[in-house]
Order: structure tokens, then sequence, then C-alpha cells
């Protein structure tokens, strides 16, 4: 018997869960459980991280969790539980599996076209780190982090997916062709992996192109990896495309723990009468058990929920509306009579079970991830990010006195867009500036340099943050202004 962390959640999640492991326990699948608190109301029990330190050791020593949908507390300054966990247990594949279910109509189904797409999502960076400041009264500032490594560990997780799933295909979505720097690193990353993996063909697309590709033509991808917020935001598209967020499941995969949820809300306006759909968190437990190498349980369970679907059964969101719907546990039992049942499409191959070896839970310190450094660092220069409500030529000409020997002052922008030397006056400007001054013959400089420089500037303005400018191998690793 294996045992696993489950935790019911909040809102329809206590009634989906047991649905889902009644299943479970009908098809003597050979987990056992250890519940543990997770959720709105932990939140309310005065734990800030929405679980109490119990589940948290809990879930370290098994490395796996099956949770229900989780609210987050409104208005009380907390981050999200969901967020919380994918991020303390450093979960960083987010693999969302999309394909076509007959039972289920959908645009694409009732054409014929079939869709089998997976996102693989990166869990832990971008803007998801939360970090947030308000600049000024008027300007608020969220830093995106996108790393080497950790692009690293999402991007290999996707290619070793793709080829154990036979899959032709493996696409980066991105938008490199704004952020440049940290999407264009992001992509940069992926081809460098995709040299190991000669037999999938690589290749990416603009996020916003990939999107309307996606309702277009869905059959055409097969794998897609993103970053964070964009990869967020296609996985609930890719939902829509094959029925909705009921049909989405969810696996958060890392190196020692990995958590198995449904991706869909609480759902507080149908909590507690027995009539939501357990589909999508069922969907995710296949992916455990697959994940824990109980491959026949998860084919046999599966096919039997195929079977179930294509048979016309089906709870009050979705189906055809001429036949009763029928309640969670009805649905359940419905799966549970279909035992042994194989669907007339695509039917999924009972395969042996797989051994797995246990992950070492205990760890002794923070595993750092980091990756050589091949060239010198030098520093070049600085952005001040400075408060003013004057012109640009205004400002310009009070810093332009700070510069000293070192320095020169290149560009001011506003909002990203150059004001000064050259701009136009029909740029809306707001009362923060970033003001880039530039080493005098790209010179190297030291932090204490800058320091210097900081001091003389803010007798004249508020400093609001800064950013130092380096350069690595002669190349820069900073990006120009808009109109620059």
């Amino acid at each position: 018997m294996t045992k696993i962390a489950v935790a019911k959640g909040d809102g329809i999640g206590p009634e989906i869960m047991d649905a889902v492991l009644h299943i479970f326990d009908a098809a003597k699948v050979p987990l056992e459980y250890e519940f543990v608190e997770m959720g709105k109301w932990v939140f309310d029990k005065g734990y800030s991280n929405g679980m109490t330190p119990e589940a948290q050791q809990t879930i370290e020593s098994l490395g796996i969790l099956f949770k229900g949908p989780m609210e987050t507390p409104k208005g009380k300054g907390v981050k999200s539980v969901n967020v919380t966990a994918r991020k303390t247990w450093n979960t960083y594949a987010n693999k969302r599996s999309f394909q076509t279910l007959h039972g289920v109509d959908t645009v694409f189904s009732k054409a014929g076209i079939p869709i089998d797409v997976t996102i693989v999502r990166e869990n832990i960076e971008d803007t998801y780190g939360g970090i947030e400041h308000m600049l000024t009264h008027d300007v608020a500032l969220s830093r995106r982090f996108i790393t080497r490594p950790g692009s690293m560990q999402v991007i290999k997780y996707a290619f070793e997916m793709a080829k154990k799933k036979g899959a032709k295909r493996i696409t980066c979505g991105h938008k490199a062709n704004i952020m440049k720097i940290t999407d264009g690193l992001f992509l940069e990353v992926f081809y460098e992996v995709a040299k190991d993996y000669p037999e999938l063909k690589a290749d990416d697309v603009i996020v916003d192109d990939l999107c309307m590709k996606l309702v277009s033509r869905p059959n055409e991808f097969d794998v897609v990896v993103l970053t964070n917020l964009q990869g967020d935001i296609v996985s609930d598209l890719c939902a829509g495309l094959v029925g909705g967020l009921g049909f989405a499941p969810s696996a958060n995969i890392g190196d020692h723990i990995s958590i198995f949820e449904a991706v869909h809300g609480t759902a507080p306006d149908i909590a507690g009468k027995n009539i939501a759909n357990p589909t999508a968190l069922l969907l995710s437990g296949f992916g455990m058990l697959r994940h824990l190498g109980l491959r026949q349980s998860a084919a046999m369970i599966e096919n039997a929920l195929l079977y179930t679907l294509e048979q016309g059964y089906r709870t009050g969101d979705f189906g055809d509306k001429s036949k009763p719907a029928l309640n969670t546990t009805e649905f359940a039992q419905a799966i549970i009579d279909n035992f042994g049942k194989k669907p007339a499409h695509n039917p999924r191959p009972e395969l042996p079970d797989a051994p797995v070896t246990p992950t070492v839970f205990k760890l002794e310190e923070n595993p750092l991830i980091m990756t050589k450094e091949t060239e010198d660092e030098v520093i070049v220069g600085v952005d001040l990010f400075i408060e003013s409500f004057e012109q640009p030529t205004a400002v310009a000409e009070k810093l332009l006195a700070h510069c000293g020997d070192l320095f020169k002052l290149v560009t001011i922008s506003n909002r990203g867009t150059q004001v000064w030397p050259k701009g136009s006056v029909f740029t809306n400007l707001v009362n923060q500036y970033r003001c880039r001054f530039e080493s005098v013959g790209d010179a190297p400089l030291t932090q204490v340099d800058i320091l210097e420089l900081y001091k003389r500037t803010m007798a004249d303005f508020k400093i609001c943050s800064t950013e130092v400018l380096n350069m690595w191998g002669g190349k820069k690793a900073y990006s120009l202004a808009q109109g620059q």
C-alpha cells in the first residue's frame, strides 16, 4: 500500500473528493490516505499559509498530495494556498492534458476534430513571485523573474514527458518579441534542450498567435511549454476547447513532492448540494496513479469513466439536457458499475504496473540550482527610477549635473517609452521616470560608484528603485526603452 496525503478542500471539494476516493476504493486501488488540514478554514484558524504545520510535515514526508479546490480569503492580505503549496515544494512543472471526451459535446467534437494537447506551464517564477511595490502613489511595479535553472527544469520535464507520450511536436509559447530578456531567456533554454531530442520537432510561436491557432486548429498542437502566467491563461483556454474546467486535470510535478488537483474553483453556490461534477478531480487522480506506477488501476477506472460518458451519463453541468442529470454520488456509482467495460473511442491500454523508485524526502538544506557563469560580469551602468512631476527636459537638466566623471545620462523613459533626449509631446506621462546612466567609454563600474551617483541624485529626487546594468562577454544584459 502506498500512503498519500489528501486535502479535501473547500466548497465542493469534500463532495468531489469523497466521490473520487469511493471510486478508488471500489477499484481496490492500493492506496492509504492521510488526511491533512488545508484551505480557507485553516486560514480562518490563524495559519497564514493555509495549512497547519502538521499538514506540511505529513506532505513533505509522503511526497504526494491529492487535493480538492481551495479558496483564498479575500481582503486579508494572504497568498493563495494553491500557489503557496506549488512554490513551497518546488513543483516546477504544471502538466495539464486536454483530450476530446466522447459524450462531452464541444464545437470541435461536433466537427469531428480530435483534440489531444498537453500544456506544460512553468510553476514557480514569472509574475507569480508576487513581488510588487508601489513606487509612487500612481505607479505599481511587479517584478518578473525568469531564471535559467528554473526554465531548464520545466523545459527538460516537458521534453521528457513528450518523448514518453510519443509526441511528435513540442512548441514553446512565448512573448520574446516584446520581453526580449525574460521570455528571450526561456526561449533560448528551450532550443538548448531541444538539441538533445532530435526525434521531436521543436518550434516556437508567439503566445497571442498561439491562442488564435488553438481556437481555430487545436489538432495541430501536441505538447506546448510556456512561462507561468502565459501557461495559466493558455491552459484555461484549452479547457474551454474540451468542455470546460470540469474536464481539466492538473499535475504539479517536482523532484521530491508532487501535487495532483483539479484546476476549477470551489463553486460555493452549489457546495453541499451533491450535484458537482467530479470528473476533473478524477482525471487528476489518473495522473497521480500513473505517477505512482499504478497503471492498471488508472486504465481500468479511466476506461470506465470514458464508457460512462459515451453512454450519456452526466452531471448537470454538461451533456444532453434531454437526459436526466445524476448527482455527484450517482455519477460516481455509474462509473463503478461500468468497471471492466471499455469505450468505443480511444480505450486506454491496461499496461502492467511500473516500478517506481521512492524519492528521498529528507533534505538537510535548501537545494541551490544555478548554472556556471561562462563569461565575466561587468557593471556598466544603472537605471534609477525616480519620482517627479516635472517635464523630461527639466528632469534631464538636474540629472546631468550629477553625472560626474564616470557616468553619462543616456536616456529617460516613462512607462517604458523614451521621452529624452528625444521623444514626443503626445506621450502621456506619469510621475515616475526611468533614468539610465551608463559608464563613460563603457568602463567597468563598481557598486560604490553607483552608490555615489545615487547619493548625488537623491538631493533632487526621490529614488523609488534601482537596477544595475550588467554585461557578460561584451553583451548587454538589459533592454532598450521603446523608441530609444
